[in-house]
């Protein structure tokens, strides 16, 4: 009865509108407005015989003809039969130029559009929607690539993916991790050879851009404290490279955002304060520009090779500086302070154009030489000769009209803005050019300075003589500077080695020193102005950013106390 029954709905799904031979049973499609539905695709399939003469010959034939449309009169003694023939003749041509003309139109067509698709492509590629969503993309990945390190610069908690894993695979790592803390408490016994603070490395700021150059100045950006100014000159004196100042971003630690060209290598950058989109950037001739790096173009807003002030030595240091300067009391203007190796101390003012006065003119000290027996007394040195090259300088923290200026011959001289050439004090212990000087933020009567004299001196403002001298290798310390969280610690940077120095711990050795540039030498430094971290530049042209150990920061009892003590030296 059942098969029956199943019969019975088999036939009747014959020619029925309800039922479709198909696997299971569906709905008829709802029917779409005209509105939604596209045009009917129709396709068409064309050929043609063309011979090598009609490909070649199609220009000729179309100008010839109507000169052959042009019949000439044709002489009595011709007969109309020869004439019908001809015009037969005449009919059969005209056909086949006309096709080969066809022919030739349609094949340029899709060439056309061809054309037409490169260029739209092109435009799309160029437009500035698709640049702004390819920026959005770089940052995204960037963030998932350096995440772990950017959260430990950034002091948060590194977010980790969780693990699924097997009740097995869970003891197994329950057991590992029981050895090895069982491991790491055997040699807490005694004290292990090499135990000390170190430095982490997080990421290096480097491309291919960069590859080749030394990095000679680094400077944050005083509102964006996530935007560093990078300068680049060229390591290797037999192979001339453009200098270059860029831009890099944490947001993208392998490609810098900016990136200006300069025809001399960069040896001095660094952004204002009251204006933090310009960058100044000084070079190796002497070549003073400004720079807007909210621009993408390479060209500079203001330049100095126009000046008739300009620097004829290299610019080895700049600054902005906030100076009282306004139309009523407590108003400060900034201005463009530079030292440059023609003895020249200058202050620059952006108006229409960049030019300069000079603050100073640093002349050279003469040595005192014995006169031997016999010996002719020797005539005055020349007037090029008298400057002396100025190095480096550091205006102090609290009254911005007294700064520090080091030169080639290793002397520091202790000036004053107001007066012209007004020089307060002469500080004389280095044997070699002066590299960098710095007033302690906190302790402002204290200063350091290094040099090519492989030492690191130790001053206070009223005693000529040095405090404390600190050596620990034989190599030149390019750069020093105070760390921002304590005004006991000082980092610097020798050819191989970076040391940090506390003057709570110990004077006679620093309490971190390693080696932190494997490939090259290293060059400059500068402090992490968010975060605990080091930046390290080198000759290789990158800048690593080290996580700092945790440094036991001293109270302000301490570093009263140390101050005086300092202070009592002789």
């Amino acid at each position: 009865e059942r098969n029956k029954i199943y019969t019975e709905i088999c036939e009747a799904k014959i020619d029925s509108e309800y039922f479709e031979e198909k696997i299971v049973q569906t709905f008829s499609g709802a029917a779409k407005t005209k509105e939604v539905q596209c045009e009917t695709i129709t396709v068409a399939e064309k050929g043609m015989m063309v011979t090598p003469w009609d490909l070649d010959n199609p220009l000729d034939v179309s100008e010839t003809e109507p000169a052959e449309t042009e019949k000439p009169e044709t002489p009595a003694g011709k007969s109309s039969t020869s004439a019908t023939a001809e015009e037969q003749g005449q009919a059969g041509a005209v056909p086949s130029a006309t096709a080969s003309s066809i022919t030739l139109a349609e094949s340029a067509a899709p060439a056309r559009s061809h054309e037409e698709q490169e260029c739209h492509s092109g435009a799309i590629l160029t437009s500035a929607k698709l640049q702004q969503d390819l920026v959005v993309m770089e940052r995204i990945l960037m963030e998932n690539i350096f995440q772990p390190k950017l959260a430990v610069y950034r002091q948060i908690p590194v977010l980790m993916e969780p693990v699924v894993t097997s009740d097995a695979e869970v003891e197994e790592d329950e057991e590992d991790e029981e050895e090895k803390q069982e491991e790491a408490a055997e040699p807490a016994e005694g004290p292990a050879e090499g135990a000390g603070p170190r430095l982490e490395l997080l990421w290096s700021y480097r491309c291919d851009l960069t590859r080749g150059h030394s990095v000679s100045s680094m400077a944050w950006n005083k509102v964006n404290p996530d935007l560093l100014a990078v300068g680049y000159r060229e390591f290797v004196s037999r192979d001339k490279k453009k200098g270059l100042a860029c831009c890099w971003s944490l947001k993208n630690p392998m490609w810098p955002e900016r990136i200006f060209r300069c025809e001399d290598g960069v040896t001095a950058v660094d952004f204002s304060q009251a204006r933090p989109h310009l960058l100044a950037v000084g070079t190796a001739s002497g070549r003073v520009a400004v720079y807007d790096v909210r621009s993408r173009q390479d060209t500079a807003l203001l330049d100095s090779s126009a000046s008739l002030n300009k620097h004829k030595g290299p610019v080895w240091q700049l600054k902005w500086v906030e100076q009282e300067g306004g139309a009523t009391a407590g108003d400060k203007e900034e201005r463009l302070m530079c030292i440059s190796g023609d003895g020249r101390m200058t202050q620059w003012f952006i108006q229409q154009r960049l030019d300069c006065s000079d603050v100073m003119q640093i002349k050279r000290t003469e040595s005192e030489k014995k006169k031997l027996p016999g010996e002719r007394e020797r005539k005055s040195e020349g007037p090029i000769s008298q400057q002396a090259a100025g190095m480096c300088f550091d205006f102090h923290p609290k009254d911005t009209d007294i700064f520090l200026a080091g030169t080639e011959e290793g002397h520091i001289y202790c000036c004053s803005c107001s007066g012209k050439e007004q020089i307060l004090g002469t500080y004389r212990g280095h044997e070699g050019p002066v590299y960098k000087v710095a007033w302690n933020p906190t302790s402002t009567d204290m200063f350091l300075s290094c040099s090519a004299d492989w030492s690191i001196l130790l001053w206070h403002r009223d005693s000529h003589t040095p405090l404390l001298t600190f050596t620990s290798v034989t190599a030149f310390v390019h750069d020093i500077k105070w760390a921002p969280q304590s005004a006991l610690i000082f980092a610097a940077v020798n050819e191989k080695r970076v040391e940090i120095w506390d003057l709570s711990v110990s004077i006679f050795d620093p309490v971190l020193s390693c080696a932190a540039s494997p490939e090259g030498n290293l060059s400059s430094l500068l402090f992490a102005s968010n975060a605990e971290c080091l930046l390290l530049g080198d000759s290789c042209g990158q800048v690593g950013v080290w996580l700092l150990p945790s440094l036991a920061v001293p109270s302000t009892d301490q570093v009263w106390l140390c101050s005086q003590c300092l202070g009592s030296f002789p």
